[in-house]
């Protein structure tokens, strides 16, 4: 119990930390989002009544408290470029972004695992290295690169991938499927590449245990030993590597929704910077460490789960 209020209390401490430097950093930047709205031509009179009616005049504590009660009940102000709650633009677009993350953690996880573990049975042979290498040329590839790749030799030649553009899950599954895949395939392959070789080294260095040898001289064969024991022994170190995937996923959904035109919240944090719309800003800097912190949460208690000496430290 210790241990998961302890993980709670650092969660809590990371978002209050990156929230007053978020709304710090914003203070600072150059631009005036009253201008912003109203125009360059605008009277002085105009401007203090907006700055006035926005709360933009009183001191920087004030302002911070007014917008962390905000954050705390949902309401992250209004949208300057697009003169909605950002609360409404966030969940109009999060669907969108989740689901391209969630297909592609998926993709990660069905094909980075079972490649690692298979390089690992066959540690130095032909199929071994031949993985080492393509993965290695994997984690090279820049994501925007990748995406138009996929666009030019996939989606191009195949009519089933729609290159941008998204279709509602509620609409049509294959029609989301066919706007989400190629996205989702531009994010997952360097990471697929990234959790390969860590399942691998990880899954090698429980092989060179002699628990191991102990369970293979009693007859045991080598499925049940490496699904049984050498995988659930290695989890540790690859729950740690897949959750700093998730939150690069989380991130990369950024670039990606740009390239393929993706109305999900990445597209929307460039359009709300391109305008100076910092309130629109804010929210979704905050939406991505709640959902970085969040992720970071879980793997710890996972980690107490798979290992509950851990909870001991």
């Amino acid at each position: 119990m210790m241990y998961i209020l302890r993980r709670i209390i650092l969660l809590i401490t990371t978002i209050l930390l990156v929230s007053m430097i978020t709304f710090g950093v914003f203070q600072i930047l150059p631009g005036d989002p009253v201008r912003t709205m109203l125009g360059t031509e605008a009277d002085p009179t105009q401007i203090e009544n907006l700055r006035s009616e926005l709360g933009l005049d009183r001191p920087l504590y004030a302002q911070y408290v007014d917008w962390m009660k905000g954050l705390l009940t949902g309401q992250l102000g209004d949208s300057i470029r697009f003169s909605m709650p950002v609360k409404d633009l966030l969940f109009d677009r999060l669907p969108v972004t989740m689901s391209l993350a969630g297909i592609t953690l998926l993709i990660v996880l069905l094909i980075s695992l079972p490649l690692g573990m298979f390089a690992a049975r066959r540690q130095n042979k032909i199929s071994d290295v031949s993985l080492s290498t393509v993965t290695q040329i994997g984690m090279a590839v820049p994501s925007f690169w990748l995406g138009m790749m996929l666009i030019l030799y996939v989606g191009l030649q195949f009519s089933f991938f729609k290159i941008s553009g998204y279709i509602p899950w509620t609409q049509s599954v294959a029609g989301a499927l066919s706007t989400l895949l190629l996205p989702a395939l531009t994010i997952a392959i360097p990471q697929i590449a990234i959790n390969f070789r860590y399942v691998r080294t990880a899954i090698l260095e429980q092989v060179q245990l002699d628990y191991v040898r102990t369970i293979r001289s009693k007859g045991m064969s080598e499925q049940n030993v490496m699904y049984k024991h050498v995988l659930k022994n290695s989890m540790i170190p690859i729950l740690t590597v897949f959750g700093l995937i998730m939150a690069e996923v989380v991130a990369g959904t950024i670039i990606v929704e740009q390239v393929f035109s993706l109305p999900g919240v990445g597209q929307l944090l460039i359009t709300a910077i391109s305008n100076r719309d910092f309130p629109l800003v804010q929210g979704i800097v905050m939406y991505i460490t709640v959902a970085v912190v969040m992720i970071n949460f879980i793997v710890d208690i996972l980690y107490s789960v798979l290992d509950p000496r851990i909870r001991l430290r």
